[in-house]
């Protein structure tokens, strides 16, 4: 079974060790393919060139043989040719790769198809900027498998497609995909999957901002992951996504609780995300007041493992948070731009401290005064005038003080807080008590005509 890869490839005449002969190359370079052998493996790991372990290992898919053993080192070259394509970063070629094995899936079992498939799907995600070319390939092998009723393997491209929708921001899209696989799922009762679908789906509805949804998403990943073994990074990324929307309904506690959990996952596994669960245990404490533990967590001895641009910008908030600066705030804003304010989770949070630090300011600052000019309270918060007037007026509306803003004079006027008169709650009592007492007439009445 040939099954028409590249046969020209570059090799060295050099003789030394490490090297191909030059007898050989001229023995491969007439032959139409290489048998797969363990030989011809270790034949392409000691080229020193990339270039010339690609051509060896496509010569070894060529191989015709059907033999277990055949197959096997197909199997294993098919997955040292996608880390080497990975790694020179060619994309497009990894596509063409999984295209031209087709033939190879029907003398393979589908388990091990599946598993080749995801590997090569696995190193085209390795390669960066690659999210379009990865949903193309994603519906490409849709259909394909839909063509072959490959079921198993087409429920578990089409979870990797919705995922990629969602990165690519293609929401309802996503949707529409998730809304049709999660039925099928259920009907075949597939745990495992449908913890992914779940989660995914979770995700999916806190990106449209759907806390509801995402909530009741969250608890059926839950559910089925409770009838079965979960890996410990799926355990890890719910309770990662506990955290995400327990801290959206301010329960910090309850969220660093989460995230701590996550983070002990990641952290034994390795797991990159590891720091974006330590970065929001981070978070948790500062928005509940307790910016003083964060130095104490970063330089303890996990803390310590993933000290970096991360960890340093919650540093930096938590000091300008402990010292009550939004001059701090805002340096720390701009100098981790790409850690705090391109982080949707972490700048939603942030941008709501923001907003009460800016209050708390504000009302200290113009605590004194009965009347004062916006200029001067703004020179004195150190931000521009146009945004503390903006903010001021907020404040008026939203009833945090008593004022007006006089714009023609720009002074800030502040009134006192209206003292309640004690007459009105103890008429409101009065006339509910003598409610109390009709009521109570009515039923004796009642019982002595009966």
């Amino acid at each position: 079974m040939l099954l028409g890869f590249p046969s020209t490839f570059p090799f060295s005449s050099s003789s030394s060790s490490g090297v191909i002969s030059s007898e050989k190359i001229g023995a491969m370079a007439s032959a139409s393919y290489l048998p797969a052998t363990t030989d011809s493996l270790a034949q392409a790991l000691e080229a020193k060139d990339p270039s010339e372990s690609i051509s060896i290992l496509y010569l070894i898919l060529e191989d015709p043989s059907k033999s277990p053993e055949a197959l096997r080192i197909k199997e294993q070259a098919i997955s040292n040719l996608s880390e080497l394509l990975a790694q020179e970063k060619k994309g497009e070629e990894l596509r063409s790769l999984l295209t031209k094995l087709r033939p190879f899936f029907f003398v393979i079992p589908k388990a091990k198809t599946a598993k080749i498939v995801r590997g090569i799907m696995d190193a085209v995600a390795k390669i960066p900027e690659t999210s379009d070319l990865q949903i193309s390939l994603c519906k490409e092998m849709v259909e394909w498998t839909r063509a072959e009723k490959r079921t198993f393997l087409r429920q578990r491209v089409e979870a990797r497609l919705a995922a990629l929708l969602m990165e690519n921001k293609e929401y309802t899209e996503a949707l529409t995909l998730l809304s049709s696989l999660i039925k099928e799922v259920r009907r075949l009762d597939d745990k495992l999957l449908l913890v992914d679908i779940d989660l995914l789906e979770s995700k999916l509805h806190f990106s449209l901002r759907n806390l509801p949804k995402a909530k009741a998403a969250l608890t059926a990943a839950r559910t089925a992951a409770n009838a079965i073994y979960v890996p410990p990074a799926q355990q890890g990324t719910i309770d990662l996504q506990s955290g995400i929307l327990h801290a959206e309904e301010k329960d910090y506690k309850t969220a660093y609780s989460y995230f701590f959990e996550a983070f002990e996952a990641f952290n034994a596994l390795e797991d990159p995300r590891a720091v974006f669960s330590l970065k929001y245990m981070l978070l948790c404490k500062i928005m509940v007041s307790q910016a003083d533990d964060v130095a104490g967590i970063i330089s303890s001895k996990a803390g310590l493992l993933y000290v970096g641009p991360d960890l340093d910008a919650m540093k930096a908030v938590a000091d300008a948070h402990s010292k009550r600066s939004l001059r701090f705030f805002e340096t720390a804003l701009r100098d981790y731009k790409a850690q705090l304010e391109e982080d949707p989770i972490v700048h939603r949070h942030l941008s709501s401290l923001y907003d009460t630090l800016l209050e708390q300011n504000l009302c200290k600052l113009i605590e004194p005064y009965s009347r004062v000019e916006i200029a001067h309270v703004a020179e004195m918060i150190e931000l521009p005038m146009d945004h503390v007037e903006k903010k001021l007026s907020q404040m008026i509306l939203h009833k945090k003080f008593a004022g007006t803003l006089d714009q023609g004079a720009g002074c800030l006027i502040i009134f006192d807080d209206p003292k309640t008169d004690a007459i009105f709650p103890a008429t409101l009592e009065t006339i509910s008590n003598i409610g109390k007492v009709v009521d109570s007439l009515y039923v004796r009445s009642a019982r002595i005509m009966a």
